[in-house]
């Protein structure tokens, strides 16, 4: 009998990738504005290529990954949390943002130091002006709640994953707890994380299922802690060294998923 519901955030309720790219887009238009040889795919091409490139030369690299905190969300996120290596990290990002898009205006013949600092400003506040949620996901939590625990279960920054439900405000009070990765010390895909939530949540990992849409974190990490799995794989992937349970296309599909599940 399932009770409880453990759900990815990022690109499995809210559309982090969506407003990613929004966010690129308007920053890249203001230096084609300026430059009108910027072509702004070109840019954002540049500029995420420039910022992957710095973020692995870090220091708290090693940290982000077991965290689970990609490049762009240090393009934007301040990490005002009292972890020794958040604290490091909240010293790197001015520094990041700015190199990463001076170094993408380079790329496109543009020698500006003073346009890729006001860019490494601009995104930050771009980004807090997309928040981009899948059109099912009120609906069906709304519905789910009342049958179900809800669990958030999120890597990243405790700083910046709160910054993004503070501008979706909507989505926190279906939860009836939230675990971030940057709280607990590991994240997903470590079974610690996942046993930590299934502690929280008082059930047993059958009761359970993870809905997420990274293979690598949120269905090999519930796989590994013999929670059901069910992949959200929006984008007609394939599926290949990690398999989930169950896969959907689209977040109404559990619906009859957890009757299949509860029926059984």
């Amino acid at each position: 009998m399932i009770k409880t519901i453990i759900f990815d955030l990022d690109d499995t309720l809210l559309w982090d990738k969506k407003s990613v790219k929004e966010a690129f887009a308007a920053t890249c238009r203001i230096a084609a504005e300026k430059y009108n040889q910027v072509d702004p795919e070109k840019l954002e091409e540049e500029v995420r290529k420039a910022a992957r490139d710095l973020y692995e030369g870090y220091e708290t690299y090693e940290f982000t990954k077991m965290i689970g905190i990609n490049p762009f969300e240090g393009l934007w996120g301040n990490f005002l949390d009292d972890h020794e290596n958040f604290k490091k990290m909240a010293a790197i990002v001015p520094t990041y943002r700015r190199e990463a898009w001076t170094n993408g205006l380079k790329q496109v013949g543009i020698n500006d130091d003073e346009l890729g600092a006001y860019l490494a400003e601009e995104f930050p506040k771009k980004r807090k002006e997309s928040p981009f949620v899948y059109e099912e996901t009120f609906a069906l939590l709304e519905t789910l709640q009342s049958d179900f625990q809800l669990i958030m279960l999120t890597n990243g920054s405790p700083d910046l994953q709160n910054t993004k439900l503070t501008i979706t405000p909507e989505l926190r009070p279906f939860f009836d707890h939230i675990v971030i990765s940057g709280d607990f010390g590991k994240g997903k895909p470590d079974p610690s994380i996942f046993h930590h939530v299934l502690e929280t949540a008082d059930i047993e990992a059958h009761e359970a299922i993870m809905v997420g849409d990274n293979l690598m974190t949120d269905i090999l990490g519930a796989n590994r802690t013999g929670i059901t799995s069910v992949w959200i794989n929006r984008e007609g992937q394939k599926a290949s060294d990690v398999q989930p349970t169950y896969e959907i296309n689209h977040l109404e599909q559990l619906y009859d998923l957890l009757k299949e599940l509860n029926n059984a």
